[in-house]
């Protein structure tokens, strides 16, 4: 398992597509939450290379669509974490380890808005982490989505063993891999 307090690289992205705003859909329903996301995750495609379909399937798992408490509250779509140069909170988060649940407190990183929150997520999909900065690479040399939800898991991305299934659950019921064509 990966450690819990891996500090994500805080690098400048380029400033296109980031200044928009993402109004947060007001019902619950799955697909105000798409609409609501997709834009930012195609913008973040054409410039990052991070497969929209994998931007909005894990946005949608992470934070529950938009109704978690530490994406409605926090605007932290993907659960990631903080670290000391970051703005955080500390909330309990499950992990599968052992081959078990367990809760546990994490500090997970405070952003201002939903659309940041996307940024961030790529930035460290792009940008890896302290310890290895290649990390998350295949996710952005993949061919599909399928290759690039199993990358996830094999970076460390997730400590659930069925992350991969689920993400790509998510995309192929939603026909989410439509973004990726955009």
């Amino acid at each position: 398992m990966i450690g819990s307090f891996i500090t994500v690289k805080l690098v400048q992205l380029n400033s296109v597509g980031r200044s928009a705003t993402i109004n947060k859909p007001t019902t619950a329903s799955h697909e105000a939450f798409i609409e609501a996301v997709s834009p930012t995750a195609v913008a973040i495609q054409n410039q990052e290379h991070v497969p929209a379909s994998i931007s909005i399937a894990q946005a949608a798992l992470e934070s529950d669509w938009g109704q978690s408490k530490l994406a409605a509250d926090y605007n932290n779509l993907y659960g990631v974490k903080g670290s000391r140069f970051t703005k955080n909170v500390d909330l309990p988060t499950k992990e599968f380890e052992d081959g078990k649940w367990k809760t546990i407190d994490q500090p997970f990183r405070w952003y201002d808005n939903w659309n940041d929150s996307m940024w961030g997520h790529a930035s460290l999909l792009v940008n890896g982490t302290d310890d290895n900065a290649k990390r998350y690479s295949e996710v952005i040399d993949s061919d599909n989505y399928k290759d690039a939800a199993h990358a996830l898991v094999d970076g460390g991305y997730a400590t659930d063993p069925d992350y991969a299934e689920k993400v790509i659950d998510l995309i192929e019921t939603y026909r989410l891999d439509k973004y990726d064509e955009q």
